[in-house]
């Protein structure tokens, strides 16, 4: 199987490392493109896979083709190579707000496309990812993606209609969660902890409580009842974020991106 990869930022470097960690495939059967002859040789130089001269050769030499390139480049990388990409080619698709419907209007054809959404954690192995397909894409088509997504994390299969919702809570979030973890530091910091400390309570709590909540199948409200005794600190600092609106907040967060998404 040959995998081809327009774009190599660091979603590509994600799925080439979980592929290759996996073993895949072998790295003669991965060839990427990229705008920067440092990203180039940067990625072959990790990763031993072939570069492309352009856009259309690695379409053309792919049997897997994965569009790994930022929304507003995705009509003219289609446009560089439309012509040669027909349904004997799987295309992947990691663009968020771009339909299995906009892309085919692209193509000005029907292709086997699959559209997926996966998160930065994938660049520690830990991502997760949306999977859907469109109406020509075969269940093998769907199951070999779901492989290769799952070589850096958790792939999952939903309906197209649910991707804006799936790339906000799966895609958008973990900046959030950044945000959560910084401002707990900043808090533990202002108690009197050291800084790198501050952090490495901040995140490995959060690492733990989400381990949690996936190993156990328990619901989160449970599991945070868990931690407030009566009387005790914790009900406390609940109170101070019940306060200040905290679960409005990330709800109007997560809207907030898929508003966006929608006009992408």
């Amino acid at each position: 199987m040959k995998i081809g990869f327009i774009g190599l930022g660091n979603m590509a470097k994600a799925m080439i490392g979980g592929i290759r960690k996996q073993g895949i495939v072998s790295a003669e059967e991965i060839i990427g493109s990229a705008k920067t002859e440092e990203t180039k040789s940067r990625m072959q130089k990790e990763f031993g896979i072939a570069i492309a001269g352009d856009n259309r050769q690695a379409a053309e030499w792919a049997e897997v083709l994965v569009l790994a390139v930022k929304p507003v480049f995705f009509s003219e990388v289609i446009g560089e190579i439309k012509d040669i990409v027909g349904k004997d080619k799987l295309v992947i698709s990691i663009a968020a707000g771009k339909t299995t419907e906009w892309i085919e209007r692209e193509f000005g054809r029907e292709i086997r496309l699959i559209r997926c959404m996966p998160n930065t954690p994938a660049l520690v192995g830990a991502g997760c990812t949306a999977v859907c397909g469109n109406a020509a894409a075969a269940k093998a088509d769907e199951e070999l993606c779901v492989k290769l997504m799952s070589s850096f994390g958790k792939a999952i299969v939903i309906p197209e209609r649910l991707m804006d919702a799936a790339g906000a809570v799966g895609g958008s979030s973990p900046a959030f969660v950044f945000m959560m973890i910084e401002a707990m530091a900043d808090g533990a910091v202002q108690a009197g902890m050291p800084r790198k400390q501050a952090y490495e309570f901040a995140a490995w709590s959060v690492m733990g409580s989400a381990k949690l909540v996936l190993e156990t199948g328990m619901h989160p409200g449970e599991l945070k009842d868990m931690v407030c005794s009566p009387g005790g600190t914790t009900i406390e600092g609940v109170k101070a974020l019940e306060k200040r609106g905290v679960r409005a907040a990330f709800m109007e967060a997560l809207e907030a991106c898929v508003e966006k998404s929608r006009k992408l």
